[in-house]
């Protein structure tokens, strides 16, 4: 029975680490996501001869050196930190080179060493007791959750960013001009494609509804991305998105508007827009392919999903509409359930998945070399381990990380127990320091029990860079899929 607050303290602490969040997540990428990215990885295929390479298990072993006299020994952070070391796991993948139909046994290879965090499940320090930890040259009360590379201590910084995959409807201008967007930031496997649907009035003739989505310049209508997507009778589109009259009619005036009118003639349309020049042939396979891969990607990339992604539009659109005609309020994106936090396994997935792929390329060249030199090639002559070890060090040390971000990594603030702490808990916002966004920086009651209302930097870090509470924590997200199944055998929704 918990007598008083400060009971209530030490029994979270009991249980949970300051740094949980940061400790929880790299345990979770280690175990699980880097397997995953490597089980995602299509085979490699040289284009000279029928040479393939298959992929298996992944082996982390945990930090050791190997000496001048050629002996191995264990690694702790505080020989790392003496000699100007990085404290890191030696990774090893089975793999196996077939040629044709031949079945070739699995070997393990060295394919690079991926930075520790400290008092992981894959750190010498997990485990220990406090006089253990003592007699390795460490603080016992050191919570962890950093890496050290080339020596020095490395904290990544939790990122903050609007939920992906999640529909938000913000109004533009001021309410009498009618102009309001809905955006989704769609996610698969590390791609990051921006859906905009925008609803304005045209100047003189033309379209109220436009989307844009990557790879296709500029705007294009809604009518036509749909009857693109497979709708295309006037009736089917016009009740897919609503059944009130006031959104129908406005509908209505977008497919009068518009002179595509069949679903071949659609994918043309946005073929010209991604392949202008080329031949019809290319172009349409071009426009398909870039509707599949690149639009609302989290929903699938394959060809039978078009019709699940006209049905998820329809609905979007539905919800912008009703905007305009105010049945419905916008989001209010500094509300804290439109956001998401990405902590320290989420951005060194996204490293991990870039630094793999570059591994695989310079397999790819080494084994064609090889080949066109008339050697017999080999695996482990083709893999170059300083491919994938340099791309994740560089990373860590110096901040700047993959899709163009800087200071993601930053050089742990070690002035007192308390700098250590409050860095480690730190949330960076990715807006623009140079531009006022008011909203952003002031303290939104959602943040209430989550971010410290008090600790955040004067001048232009004001309101951007905050600081979680002392004993906030972060859920973990669901896998949808599972969520799904889960539903339908509660039997809450018919299924799809």
């Amino acid at each position: 029975m918990v007598k008083n607050a400060w009971e209530l303290v030490d029994a979270f602490f009991s249980d949970y680490n300051l740094v949980d969040h940061h400790l929880k997540s790299y345990n979770d990428f280690v175990d699980h996501r880097i397997q995953d990215i490597i089980d995602i990885t299509e085979p490699i295929v040289l284009e000279q001869g029928d040479y393939c390479i298959q992929t298996g298990q992944l082996e982390i072993k945990k930090p050791f050196i190997k000496e001048a006299d050629g002996s191995k020994s264990k690694v702790f952070p505080t020989e790392a930190r003496l000699r100007n070391l990085t404290y890191s796991a030696h990774m090893y993948l089975d793999m196996a080179l077939t040629k044709g139909e031949d079945e070739q046994d699995m070997e393990k290879v060295y394919i690079g060493e991926l930075p520790v965090m400290l008092k992981s499940n894959i750190c010498h320090l997990d485990g220990l007791s406090r006089g253990e930890i003592e007699d390795k040259g460490e603080d016992p009360q050191d919570p962890g959750g950093y890496f050290i590379v080339n020596g020095s201590e490395r904290a990544i910084v939790t990122m903050e960013e609007i939920a992906p995959n999640k529909i938000i409807l913000e109004r533009i201008g001021e309410k009498e001009d009618r102009r309001a967007r809905a955006i989704v930031t769609s996610i698969k496997s590390g791609f990051r494609a921006r859906i905009t649907l925008e609803y304005r009035k045209p100047r003189k003739k033309g379209v109220f509804l436009r989307i844009s989505f990557p790879y296709v310049p500029g705007e294009i209508p809604l009518v036509v991305l749909l009857r693109a997507l497979g709708y295309e009778k006037d009736v089917d589109l016009v009740n897919s998105v609503s059944e009130e009259n006031d959104i129908q009619f406005l509908l209505i005036d977008d497919i009068q508007t518009s002179e595509i009118t069949t679903t071949y003639d659609a994918i043309k349309y946005i073929g010209n827009r991604v392949a202008k020049g080329m031949t019809e042939e290319y172009r349409i396979k071009r426009a398909e392919d870039v509707i599949d891969r690149y639009l609302l990607p989290h929903m699938g990339v394959e060809p039978g999903k078009r019709a699940e992604k006209a049905t998820y539009l329809a609905e979007m659109t539905e919800m912008l509409l009703q905007v305009i005609f105010d049945e419905r309020e916008p989001h209010d994106k500094d509300h804290y359930a439109n956001k998401r936090l990405r902590v320290s396994g989420d951005l060194m997935e996204d490293l991990f998945r870039v630094a793999f792929t570059s591994l695989t390329r310079d397999m790819t060249y080494q084994l064609e070399r090889s080949l066109t030199r008339g050697k017999e090639p080999s695996v482990k002559q083709a893999v170059r381990s300083d491919v994938l070890t340099e791309n994740i060090k560089h990373a860590i040390a110096t901040g700047n990380w993959v899709g163009g971000r800087a200071g993601v990594s930053q050089l742990l603030d070690r002035t007192s127990y308390m700098g250590t702490l409050s860095h480690l808990k730190r949330v960076v916002s990715p807006l623009s320091r140079s531009q006022p966004h008011f909203e952003a920086r002031d303290l939104h009651p959602t943040q209430f029990g989550k971010i410290c209302p008090n600790e955040t930097p004067e001048g232009p870090n004001c309101g951007l860079v905050k600081n979680l509470a002392i004993m906030a924590r972060i859920s973990d997200g669901s896998d949808p899929e599972e969520l799904e199944k889960s539903i339908k055998k509660m039997k809450l929704i018919n299924p799809i």
